[in-house]
């Protein structure tokens, strides 16, 4: 066996409790290590100088064996850091493009994630790990039975990745997919614009947003305990990691170009308007009293892409949330599969530029040490994280 610290080439002569029993009968140690300088076995003067030095390397010896053995194993403290990101697809990076081969609609798995993902921006530590899966709900992200998507819980994949990295900031994402269902509200609002006989989808759905929400909340707060949970499986302390809870970036606006709706956002500015002020500030906030209650960081993504919604500019690569996409190339990879749903599945999601600055902000949260910011983005195209700001939209 080798110990660090001990030269592998110097060879070390273990002393036998019997060698040790022989020389103490033959010297007489009766007066102990008690005696006088010049009296019994310190003053025995057949007891050489090497004698002693070996009954007192004994000891230490066993000091270091004990030390060695109690220590943590070799190698624990170099895994390499890792930021980790749970959720659905506003963090799986939907919408953002370059999607992980086998997430592309491989075996049905359509969880879309992105090498462009904010998870791989954030600049806090060596590595990234995405584990969140575009359409997730919370039950999908915390521990249970099910599979979304082909893929089982994230939470349980989350204690894997623990152990093999030492993880310093998860940040989870979730709720859109539950009771708000922000897909179906889209839909409904698209339907209201094409069917005159339907009313607006501020109409008919605006009056149960705050049940909706209250509704989603300790669905929320599950996950979070699900992932403190994992966390502890892995051996890590809640004081060892980040735990930031995000909201989401409203994709729309009522500040349209003209003609909006043959230019691929098919609802009314009324209504895009009831989404960026209404819909989006409740989520924020029902994702904030849950932050609150759980004790975690939380950061408020509403305004993320503000003035760069889907639609609002010209031309469209200026902006940062897509308008209704289609892929053909989803029949590559999902065959005919990717009829249907997935085929527009981009549809009103963060590009991979929104990505990159909301990235970007969330590293800039996490270091500032704030309990909660929000992030919002500038005339300039670029997002910040501002401290006690809430999620509150600004005019249009």
């Amino acid at each position: 066996m080798r110990f660090p610290g001990v030269n592998p080439g110097r060879r070390i002569r273990w002393t036998t409790v019997a060698d040790r029993d022989r020389g103490c009968s033959a010297r007489g140690l009766s007066t102990g290590i008690g005696g006088r300088p010049g009296q019994g076995a310190l003053a025995d003067p057949s007891v050489g100088p090497v004698t002693r030095s070996r009954r007192l390397l004994l000891p230490v010896l066993a000091v270091v064996l004990l030390t060695l053995l109690a220590a943590p194993p070799a190698g624990a403290a170099q895994r390499p850091t890792a930021v980790v990101a749970l959720g659905d697809s506003a963090a799986s990076g939907e919408g953002a493009g370059d999607y992980v081969a086998g997430t592309r609609g491989e075996g049905g798995d359509w969880c879309h994630r992105s090498a462009h993902a904010y998870v791989h921006r954030t600049g806090l530590a060596e590595e990234s790990v995405n584990l969140a899966c575009s359409g997730a709900e919370a039950a999908d992200v915390g521990f249970g039975p099910g599979t979304h998507y082909t893929e089982g819980s994230q939470a349980a994949r989350l204690v894997e990745v623990a152990r093999e990295y030492r993880v310093t900031t998860v940040v989870v994402q979730v709720g859109a997919n539950d009771e708000p269902e922000l897909t179906g509200t889209g839909i409904a609002c698209i339907r209201a614009y094409l069917d005159p006989t339907v009313p607006p989808c501020r109409e008919s759905l605006g009056a149960g947003v705050p049940d909706r929400m209250a509704a989603v909340a300790p669905r929320v707060e599950a996950v979070v305990r699900d992932v403190r949970t994992a966390m502890g499986q892995a051996g890590y302390a809640d004081e060892d990691y980040v735990l930031v809870l995000a909201s989401y970036a409203s994709p729309v606006t009522e500040a349209m170009v003209p003609l909006q709706g043959a230019r691929g956002c098919p609802y009314s500015r009324a209504d895009a308007g009831w989404g960026r002020t209404v819909v989006f500030p409740a989520l924020s906030e029902a994702l904030r009293g849950v932050a609150e209650r759980t004790g975690v960081r939380f950061v408020d993504m509403a305004r993320a892409t503000e003035g760069f919604e889907a639609c609002s500019r010209s031309p469209r690569s200026e902006e940062w949330q897509r308008r209704i996409t289609v892929d053909p190339e989803a029949f590559v990879y999902g065959g005919l599969d990717a009829a249907g749903y997935h085929l527009a599945q981009e549809s009103f999601h963060p590009t991979a530029a929104a990505h990159a600055e909301m990235g970007r902000c969330i590293g800039e949260f996490v270091r500032s040490g704030s309990p909660a910011a929000a992030c919002v983005a500038g005339a300039d195209g670029r997002v910040r994280a501002e401290t006690g700001v809430a999620a509150a939209p600004s005019p249009a």
